[in-house]
Parts: structure tokens; sequence; C-alpha cells
């Protein structure tokens, strides 16, 4: 008896097998694109510390997450993201200035997250205002900006606050570098949303009289300044003073005891705090790796290596601080203002013309 195979029985067989083929194939593509979903992070770095290897290492020992870098300034990055657009490569951002943060997120770099992680770690006045789909950026860590000055020719009262700079007792005394530098951005945008643009353009014209030479150099260069006597008061970021202090270099040493250390308004509206923060790329190829990480650096662990390795000042609530330079400082503690950084930001224009207007270069 020979068996002869339906019609329906040949017919459907190639078709089950091409269906099954299709179906495995199609498992292998899915499967081979959730490994590659996993497996890297593009990441445009502003931060350029030696000390943030760890963090990155650290991240893809615990993930299997690879990430690929690429470094620029602020500047450079935003200028970078909008001339790719969506053909752009970039998953994370990480910047160093609260208005660079602010205006890219003005003009749609950022996409945003929503992360229950994220929200109960970071504090809501260091990170941005949460939209439709989540929050555009997060502060991951501070610098405060301090006055540093000559403890022999100048009494703390009389630089404990940022509008004593102006004092006319102070002429021909302060170092400061560039007004347009990001950091003094920030600082003179935040004093203007505590005393308006009309005060805080008659402190910056003050601020101009009393400069010992005109604006030049990094944060460094300021407290080398005081410390030469080439002027008695300036500002700086925190981190450049803990760092010295830190040195092992007899001749940061020599710097660092010839001079005091204030941190301004702790009787009003506290210290001025700048943040470095980071936010998920708008066209990210891998946004859940971006949010991952993100939520890793506001982790205790990466939170301290802030603290420790780069001396930042920890942005998450709750991590206790272990840096004997910053501890030195403060106690381990100190007043900082609480306007929302994105105000800082969003005075930046009125700023530049106030700069522009006292002839603060």
């Amino acid at each position: 008896m020979t068996f002869i195979p339906s019609s329906d029985s040949t017919s459907a067989r190639p078709h089950s097998w091409m269906a099954l083929a299709a179906s495995v194939i199609g498992g292998l593509l899915i499967s081979v694109h959730a490994a590659a979903q996993e497996q890297v992070l593009n990441l445009y770095s502003a931060r350029h510390y030696p000390t943030d290897e760890a963090l990155y290492s650290n991240f893809t020992k615990a993930t299997g997450i690879r990430i690929a870098r690429v470094d620029a300034d602020d500047a450079g990055i935003l200028a970078r993201l909008k001339a790719e657009g969506a053909a752009s490569p970039a998953d994370l951002i990480l910047l160093v200035d609260a208005a660079r943060l602010w205006r890219a997120e003005v003009d749609g770099l950022f996409q945003p997250v929503k992360s229950p992680a994220l929200e109960a770690a970071i504090p809501a006045n260091l990170r941005a205002k949460a939209v439709e789909g989540g929050t555009p950026w997060f502060g991951l860590s501070t610098r405060a900006r301090v006055v540093v000055y000559d403890k022999l020719s100048i009494k703390r009262e009389d630089v404990d606050t940022y509008e004593k700079l102006a004092d006319p007792k102070l002429k021909g005394k302060l170092c400061i570098r560039s007004g347009s530098h990001p950091y003094n951005l920030s600082l003179f945008g935040a004093v203007t949303e505590h005393l308006g643009p009309e005060k805080t353009e008659a402190w910056l014209k003050g601020m101009v009289a009393n400069m010992a030479r005109p604006p030049k150099g990094g944060d460094t260069d300021q407290i080398k300044g005081v410390a030469s006597g080439e002027c008695a008061v300036a500002l700086t970021n925190t981190y450049y003073l803990a760092r010295m202090m830190r040195s092992g270099k007899p001749e940061d040493q020599a710097v660092t005891e010839k001079i005091g250390v204030v941190f301004p308004n702790q009787s009003s509206w506290g210290t001025h705090v700048n943040v470095a923060g980071g936010a998920v790329a708008r066209y990210a190829k891998h946004p859940q790796n971006a949010v991952r990480f993100l939520e890793y650096l506001a982790s205790p662990e990466a939170q301290n290596h802030f603290a420790n390795g780069n001396n930042e000042w920890p942005a998450a609530q709750g991590v206790k601080l272990s840096n004997p330079a910053l501890q030195a400082m403060t106690g381990g503690s100190f007043k900082s203002e609480l306007i929302p950084i994105s105000a800082v930001g969003m005075n930046q224009v009125k700023v530049q013309q106030m700069l522009d207007r006292v002839g603060f270069k």
C-alpha cells in the first residue's frame, strides 16, 4: 500500500517550515538586539577628571555595559549634539554647569526620564522641573563657590557675603576669572535671583571697581594670586581649593597655609552651589542603559566617589562625607542656597547684558 499525501499536507509542510524558520530567525534577531541594547552606552562627557575612570569601570563590571566615551567641554558637546541631530549616537550627556544643562533642556537636546530612584535621591532644587514624561536632567554633584582671602590683611567678617565683594574697602584687592565663565555666570545668575537685576548690576559694577587686575586665569590662579599678594580676595569653586589642600606638593601646602576660606551668606540665603549633572540624549539608542548609569551615579557608592575622588559635594540626600579637605573647610556641612538651578540658567541672558554694561570682561 502506497501512502499518498493529501494536497493539504504537501502544501502546508513547506509553509510550516518557513514559518518556523522565520520565527527562529526573528527570535535570534530580537535576542541580538536585546544583547546589544544591554552591552553599550555612548557617553558624551564634559567631566575630564582621571578619578572618574573608576566610576566607568565599576559600572561596567557590575552591569556588563561597555561605555564608549567622547570627551569635550560643555559648549562643544552641545554644539555637537545640535550638528548631529537625530543621527547622534549619544545616549547620555554629562555636563558640569547648571546654565549649560538648562540651555540644552531649552534647546530640546534631552529626553525626560522617569526614575523613582533618581527622584528619591536628588533634591528637587538640584534637578530640572518635571515635565510630561519625566525629568529632563539631574544634578549629580555640586561645587560651592566660596571666597578665599589673605588671613594677614583681610578680616573674615569683611568678606562673609557675596555682596561685600563690592564694598569700596576692598578696592584694588579682588582677583577673579572672566565674568563670562560658566562658574561666574551661574553665581551671578543666582545673585540676580536673590537681589533682582538692578541691585545685581550695581554689585557687579562695584566688583569691577575693586579688581586688582583684569580678569584672567582659572580658579587655581585666583587662589595663588591671593597667596602671592597679587590680590587679597578671590572667588573659587571648592574642589580647586580642596585639591590643593590634599596635594603632597610643598608649594601647594604653602599656598593653602596663607589663605582663609569663607562660605558666604551663611546668615542669609546660603552659599551658591553649581551642579555637574546628567541627562539622557534626545535621540538615545540605548535609553535604558543611560537611565541605569544615571541611577548608578546617584548611588551612595558613586556619590562618595565624587566627594573623595574629585572633591565635589554629593548631590544625593543622606550621603555621608569623608573627604578631609572638605570637612576641614566647613566641619562637614554648610548652608547652601535652595533656589532652583533652572532659575539660575534662565537669568544668564540678563547677566551677560549686565556684564557688558559695567565692563566686566
